[in-house]
């Protein structure tokens, strides 16, 4: 059970972490926290501490800083929310979950708001007489310090928005977002469970409470249930799946009681939209979405089309390189892997129907799976399916002058 609470635990912090407006009010605390206790510090120094500051310096630097900070902030919030729907056009609407956490982004917001927050109260306590003169001047290095936190911050931001939300960007982080998601899964396809195997006849089928995508399951937390129950638990909904009256989350086999029926609800999170985390089909879906909007005709892009295959190679070459483990760690819990055939289909399939006509693009696509069934001999199969199939598409082009071209092209790619 510790075990369990602990993932359950660093799974919701790590999603926590993610939110912008966690890290605005991580950075405003600590802001507040430097204003009000810089009046205590200097007591406590072993030394006399003061500069001869000239009439309100301190207050006008404030003031100033204040002034540029809340301009400065709007214009930042204005520069994110533009991207996001600037990927949400040209990219795909399940980009905009990755650039939301981008850690640049939220350190540049949070640290211009941290920074109004403590000019604002720094004014505030100034005007209250609430600092005696070796308080002022600690308040005054403060300032400094949080003025060069500022600039460097700033020109960090300036140089990050030359790429943010970018469609390189934007392909970038769906790759490196799907290439770990599709690692872990190369390691562990059934997340340390039994793989699955045939549901007897007789279980007890338990179902989500509302209707939405399954996006984490906490398989220790299962294990744990069959060991206190005694039963065997079987996952019918995987990562991805949407779980409603037709699919449950899982069967159980054995007896079950409302204690097991809420103790599976609970490893389980449910939710409305699809996320990167556990999902290995989630993120090749994704780059599958921005090659299939770049092919469209009010588009017509098919060097960003060719771009998402090469980013589509990348990411299944670094999971066909990882050993999966063979250790079983959950001995009751049984969980079906995605098959790699729906993984070639979630990736090629819309590329190779809306990129049929476009020779450059077929080609492309073509040494790709060769490449891919080059990497992992031993499952080339489903790679020749999927070039079999996207050829097929094509061939009502090959009566045109191209056509032998192609042709020719798919031979060169397969080597015959």
């Amino acid at each position: 059970m510790a075990t369990s609470t602990r993932s359950s635990l660093a799974s919701f912090f790590l999603r926590l972490g993610r939110q912008v407006w966690v890290r605005a009010a991580s950075f405003t605390v600590i802001a507040v926290l430097v204003v009000l206790v810089a009046r205590f510090i200097g007591p406590l120094l072993p030394f006399s501490f003061s500069i001869d500051l000239a009439g309100d310096a301190v207050g006008s630097i404030l003031e100033i800083i204040a002034t540029a900070m809340l301009t400065v902030s709007t214009f930042s919030v204005t520069a994110m929310v533009t991207a996001f729907s600037a990927a949400t056009t040209t990219a795909t609407p399940r980009s905009t979950q990755l650039l939301i956490a981008d850690p640049t982004s939220q350190n540049a917001v949070s640290t211009f708001v941290g920074a109004f927050t403590f000019s604002l109260v720094g004014i505030i306590a100034l005007s209250t007489g609430y600092y005696g003169g070796q308080g002022r001047t600690i308040l005054f290095v403060a300032t400094l310090v949080i003025i060069g936190i500022v600039v460097f911050t700033l020109l960090r931001w300036i140089s990050h928005l030359s790429t943010f939300g970018r469609m390189a960007d934007v392909i970038d982080r769906v790759e490196t977002a799907a290439g770990a998601s599709l690692e872990r899964h190369a390691e562990s396809p059934t997340l340390g469970a039994r793989p699955a195997v045939a549901v007897p006849p007789v279980t007890a089928a338990v179902h989500a409470e509302d209707v939405g995508y399954v996006t984490h399951i906490d398989v220790a937390g299962l294990d744990h249930l069959t060991h206190r129950h005694d039963i065997d638990i079987h996952v019918r909904a995987t990562p991805g799946r949407i779980t409603d009256a037709r699919l449950p989350l899982a069967e159980v086999v054995g007896d079950v009681d409302q204690d097991v029926v809420a103790g599976v609800r609970r490893a389980f999170r449910v939710e409305n939209h699809r996320t990167y985390e556990q999902d290995p089909r989630f993120g090749v879906i994704a780059l599958s979405e921005i090659g299939s909007r770049a092919l469209s005709p009010s588009t017509n892009d098919p060097g960003t089309a060719i771009e998402v295959l090469a980013a589509l190679q990348r990411v299944l070459t670094r999971a066909l390189r990882v050993d999966a483990r063979p250790e079983v760690e959950y001995e009751r819990v049984y969980v079906a892997a995605p098959r790699l055939s729906d993984l070639l289909d979630d990736g090629f399939r819309p590329l190779a129907r809306d990129g049929a006509t476009m020779i450059e693009v077929q080609i492309r696509l073509q040494k790709c799976l060769a490449s891919l069934a080059a990497t992992d001999p031993a499952r080339a199969g489903a790679f020749q399916d999927a070039a079999r199939a996207a050829y097929e598409r094509s061939r009502r082009e090959l009566d045109r002058p191209d056509g032998r071209t192609r042709r020719a092209a798919v031979r060169e790619a397969w080597g015959h």
